[in-house]
């Protein structure tokens, strides 16, 4: 079940976890949480959603010269995804001041549009856009080691949900096909909804921000368990791996390394912290270039 992962401390740490884990928690116990962004699937050189979000940027600063002069339209018009890489990075360093800016665009990007009509246009994205430097669609950009992971945990009893930073209905139209974790299990930053005329429709107004603290008070408030596994990769993982950590019996912690610039990329920015964390807190890491024999399908 785990044929993309190499022999060695981290497959052995995994299979002895769940070993552990079936022996002495029930199947409704065995709750699995993994991070998406760089945990599941690809976030470099930008996020996917950012991919999807600058397009609809930069359609908008087409339209109104006025948006143009501003960030975060003038860095989407010009393609500047290193400004939005950028400011991502800061908000893992403790500088939300760029963050606030790019989450003022997001936010309205999209506003008014029905739940559904939102949906199709993120469909209609995953159905031609491709990884600018990798040369492959999105869903196909899960790494195959990881959904290896998803399949060994559910055949052993486990229930995987997504808790991610990235936006929730960005993520709900393809997580199924990618991952096999279905909508309702998909836990990510929002923004609010209101009910007009029998429809849901978006708005401008923020909800969540699923990052840090908020992911494990989330988990709770949505899954109504604390998780024995969890999964992710940067800073903004640490606090739910914490929290999976903090409960009885064996439980599991799990950071990716991204060190593969042949077959991915090589980086450690917005993820020194938790790296640093992880020896100290017993979290396995997994080494892309080691631990992965292959990193897609």
């Amino acid at each position: 079940m785990l044929d993309s992962w190499n022999d060695g401390p981290t497959k052995s740490a995994i299979v002895d976890f769940v070993g552990a884990a079936t022996a002495e928690f029930a199947p409704e116990e065995r709750v699995a949480v993994f991070d998406n962004d760089g945990t599941l699937w690809c976030e470099k050189p930008a996020y996917i959603q950012l991919d999807f979000l600058v397009r609809r940027l930069a359609e908008q600063a087409a339209a109104d010269p006025a948006l143009a002069a501003k960030q975060p339209y003038t860095a989407a018009a010009a393609g500047d995804l290193a400004w939005f890489g950028d400011a991502v990075t800061r908000h893992y360093n403790g500088d939300d001041s760029a963050l606030k800016v790019l989450a003022g665009g997001i936010l309205s990007a999209y506003a008014g549009l029905t739940v559904d009509e939102h949906a199709e246009r993120i469909k209609a994205f995953f159905a031609e856009a491709q990884h600018p430097t990798l040369g492959r669609p999105y869903t196909t950009c899960g790494y195959l080691p990881m959904i290896e992971l998803l399949r060994y945990l559910e055949t052993n009893g486990f229930t995987n949900y997504i808790v991610s930073g990235g936006g929730r209905d960005f993520m709900r139209p393809v997580t199924s096909s990618m991952y096999g974790v279905p909508p309702e299990r998909v836990i990510g930053s929002s923004v609010g909804l209101d009910f007009v005329d029998g429809q849901l429709k978006t708005t401008a107004a923020p909800e969540f921000l699923n990052d840090g603290p908020v992911k494990a008070v989330r988990i709770w408030g949505r899954v109504g368990r604390r998780p024995i596994f969890a999964a992710g990769n940067s800073n903004g993982d640490i606090q739910m791996l914490e929290y999976t950590a903090g409960g009885p019996g064996p439980s599991m912690g799990l950071l990716v390394r991204h060190d593969d610039p042949d077959r991915e990329f090589d980086y450690t920015a917005g993820a020194e912290k938790a790296l640093g964390l992880a020896t100290e807190q017993g979290w396995a890491v997994a080494s892309m270039r080691d631990d992965w024999t292959a990193v897609f399908d």
